[in-house]
């Protein structure tokens, strides 16, 4: 028992407590860097990565907050791919209007991480985004990734696909209910 412990020992054991607790405090949820995507099925948590593309992280939070992607259809959802949304016309063809330049990273484009879609100009990115289903090492380096789904995913599982003739277009399509940074639910 802890009670029966020298000095030495007890001091051990709570360096190893305190360096535990602190491990826990590093990890931590960064609630201003974390998005909450609410869906039909549930809440979806996004942790967005400032350091691997500040600019993008920007831009999303700052949609985010403005409501922009409340109500916005995922256009395309494409079965063991992706789902994409972020184009409040939901042809996947419009945006906020507002171009971004390219901030292509070393994220690797695995189940879960979160991306932004452009057209054929590499500083096309706009406000449309999608987040993938499965392992796509294909587009590292070819897409700014900027965040992770954290927690949820299997609610990102659910969203409704489209078809694979069609590109993935959705018919009757899933929405975003919300969007919200975290830190402004606090």
């Amino acid at each position: 028992m802890v009670l029966n412990k020298g000095k030495g020992e007890m001091k051990k054991l709570l360096t190893a407590t305190c360096a535990i607790f602190l491990t826990i405090g590093a990890n931590a949820m960064d609630n201003n860097n974390t998005i909450y995507l609410d869906l039909k099925d549930g809440r979806v948590v996004i942790e967005l990565d400032a350091d691997a593309a500040p600019n993008h992280v920007a831009r999303i939070k700052e949609l985010t907050r403005a409501g922009f992607y409340d109500g916005v259809k995922f256009h395309r959802v494409i079965p063991g791919f992706m789902a994409q949304t972020g184009d409040p016309t939901g042809t996947g063809t419009g945006g906020s209007g507002k171009k971004l330049n390219a901030e292509f990273n070393d994220t690797k484009h695995v189940r879960g991480v979160v991306s932004m879609a452009r057209a054929s100009d590499i500083n096309s990115a706009d406000s449309q985004f999608f987040i993938v289903f499965k392992d796509s090492n294909f587009l590292d380096g070819q897409y700014t990734a900027f965040g992770r789904v954290t927690g949820g995913m299997e609610f990102v599982d659910k969203i409704k696909a489209g078809t694979s003739g069609n590109n993935g277009a959705v018919t009757d399509p899933d929405i975003i209910i919300k969007m919200t940074v975290a830190s402004d639910t606090e």
